[in-house]
């Protein structure tokens, strides 16, 4: 028969595994859908499945050797997963070399090989070994390269001291699951069931995330006839243009106004009332000069690529649309300025 103690540990780690999969199906629903919601949502469930393995070993371990591999086996997909949602988050899921749905494919398949080829039936040394270990390095892997990903993002969070909600969002869901990787990690000098509880911790802090969350940024009704105060302009061209140096957002050629509004914690029209009243240029001008510059660089290059590749890597959507803008801001076509500055070998 069970104690109290083990009863209040029973509830608390496997309330975590039960609010992960509530809290997928509301992301997993939420509208509009958004491929960085639906990753965060898969995540979850794959932690919520390796979680609520420890608890029904940790309270039985005779438990049949299927759920153990099915829950060791979900652990080496919350690393890409995590991976992809922040850069889903940052815009930059289209950067990566080999497509995400390949690489989750890759994933999956040999997840499915290995499992079919070795069970935990008959090689339960092996899992609870090697297996063991390298899916835990490549969990870990996986978090550091989203936190290489992450990093101009947070770079710029201290240039500008200033945290926007969308910012509290990504950090805690980073740290949530770092930190629930090294419970598991560093089980063996704690206790199994630990990576259990701090998932239900982080759990606890992203539904308090969710119920707590900041207001909304401020409509244009509040802005529609007061001018920017010049501290605040300044302030909000610092984050512009912190956010256009770290990040590059201007190469995605399907940026929007809203969406760089609300990296810098503004509405739509007060983000359209700063660049025109205090900086004098409309929205595809300040995006374009960005996109020139990047070209300029470039086509500068001792061995500078095609100028079709250089339209596409900046931003541009088509080559005449870049031929035009670049011609309009630097009085030279590509090919003039690519001649008159790349260097003479």
């Amino acid at each position: 028969m069970m104690t109290i103690d083990s009863q209040l540990i029973l509830i608390l780690s496997a309330l975590g595994s039960i609010n992960g999969f509530l809290v997928a199906l509301y992301l997993w629903r939420q509208q509009p859908k958004t491929l960085a919601n639906q990753f965060l949502a898969i995540m979850l469930v794959m932690v919520g499945i390796r979680t609520l393995k420890s608890v029904l070993f940790y309270f039985n371990p005779e438990i049949t050797k299927t759920i153990l591999q099915v829950g060791l086996s979900s652990c080496i997909l919350i690393g890409p997963l995590l991976y992809f949602f922040c850069l889903s988050h940052l815009n930059q899921l289209n950067k990566l070399s080999i497509p995400w749905k390949a690489h989750l494919a890759a994933l999956i398949s040999t997840i499915v090989i290995v499992g079919f080829l070795y069970p935990y039936q008959q090689y339960e040394k092996m899992w609870g070994g090697i297996f063991y270990k390298v899916i835990n390095y490549i969990w870990l892997f996986y978090i550091v390269l989203s936190a290489k990903a992450l990093f101009p993002k947070f770079k710029s969070i201290l240039l500008t001291k200033t945290f926007l909600r969308e910012d509290i969002w990504l950090l805690s869901i980073f740290s949530g699951n770092a930190l629930i990787w090294l419970a598991y990690f560093t089980a063996s000098y704690t206790s199994y069931i630990v990576g259990a509880l701090s998932f239900s911790f982080v759990m606890l802090i992203i539904i308090l995330l969710f119920v707590f969350k900041p207001s909304q940024t401020p409509t244009s009704k509040k802005y529609a006839d007061k001018k920017i105060e010049q501290d605040e302009a300044d302030t909000l061209i610092e984050r512009l243009s912190a956010l256009m140096s770290n990040e590059e957002i201007y190469k995605n050629s399907l940026v929007t106004m809203p969406q760089i509004a609300k990296r810098i914690g503004v509405s739509s029209p007060r983000l359209s009332q700063l660049l025109n009243d205090n900086l004098n240029k409309s929205f595809s001008q300040f995006i374009n000069e960005f996109r020139i510059e990047a070209a300029k660089a470039m086509l500068s290059e001792n061995k500078p690529q095609k100028t079709e590749v250089i339209a596409e890597l900046c931003g541009f959507n088509s080559q005449s649309t870049f031929y035009s803008v670049f011609k309009k801001l630097t009085s030279k076509t590509p090919a003039d300025f690519k001649a008159s500055n790349t260097p003479k070998l």
